[in-house]
This record gives structure tokens, sequence and C-alpha cells, in this order.
């Protein structure tokens, strides 16, 4: 087999803010695994930070994880636009932040929870497991198990 990479000197799996990273995957795409991080943002830091975004996880230094490590913490710091942050203008303080791991998931349940007590029905549908932009809910994202049909007797 045919290899882009050297097996014998390279990381497969790397840690970084609590999560397992595959390191034969490219570090653009590799860093997408960790939750809040989409490919754009990814993609963006590598950039600023001079990687290449072709090499493989697993090839990167250690002093280039921390510094990725410590971009994705703040993205601000290194001139990313604001447009790429996942929480824009926090309705409570008005700031804008890039939220990763737990961060995100604790500030998604207290979102509903705000949404509930306000009686938002975009907060009642998340908090469901329903659709909330509008789309067609009869034959579309249905999930669950089956009803099935019952016997003729």
């Amino acid at each position: 087999m045919s290899y882009t990479y050297d097996p014998e000197e390279i990381q497969y799996i790397i840690r970084i803010h609590n999560t397992n990273i595959d390191g034969t995957k490219r570090i653009a795409f590799a860093l997408t695994k960790i939750s809040g991080m989409g490919i754009r943002i990814a993609t963006a830091i590598c950039k600023r930070l001079g990687i290449d975004k072709m090499k493989r996880a697993g090839e990167i230094g250690e002093d280039d994880l921390k510094r990725i490590s410590d971009a994705i913490i703040n993205p601000g710091s290194l001139g990313i636009p604001e447009s790429y942050f996942n929480r824009q203008r926090d309705p409570i303080d008005g700031v804008s932040s890039h939220l990763i791991g737990t961060k995100l998931d604790a500030e998604m349940r207290m979102m509903i929870e705000r949404g509930k007590k306000n009686k938002l029905i975009r907060a009642f549908r998340l908090d469901v497991g329903l659709k909330v932009r509008g789309q067609r809910t009869k034959s579309n994202g249905r999930h669950g198990n089956s009803m099935g049909v019952a016997r003729k007797k």
C-alpha cells in the first residue's frame, strides 16, 4: 500500500481539547472532529498560522499543535472575522465568541432553557427534537423506532 506519509513517523491519535483526532487525516479536516469546529474556521486557523492544511495531523509538531490549540480557544486574536464564530453577538453580553466542546453544549442548553422560559416556539421544538426552520415534518426527518403496520386478523 502506498502512503503519502511515513507510517513510522506519524502520530496516529492526537488529543486536542478533550477530543481524539485521527493523525492520518489532513489537519484541516481532522480539526473538524472537535465539537464546534467546522471546516471554514479550521482552514482559516491553519492559513493564519501558516500551517500547510494539506499536511497530515500526525505530522504536525508539538509546538504547532500548541499554537493551534491556543488559536481554537481565541480565534479573534489571529484576526479571523467574527462571521466565522459560532456565537455572534451573544444576547446577554453582546460579545462575539467561538465556543467548543462542553462550553458549546452548555450554552445551547442555556439558550433552550431561556427560550422555554420566554415561551419561544423555537425553544420548545429544539427541546422535543423537531425541525425549527419551517420545514415539513409529515414525511421527512423521521427518526426513532417505526410503528409498523397492524396485521389483519
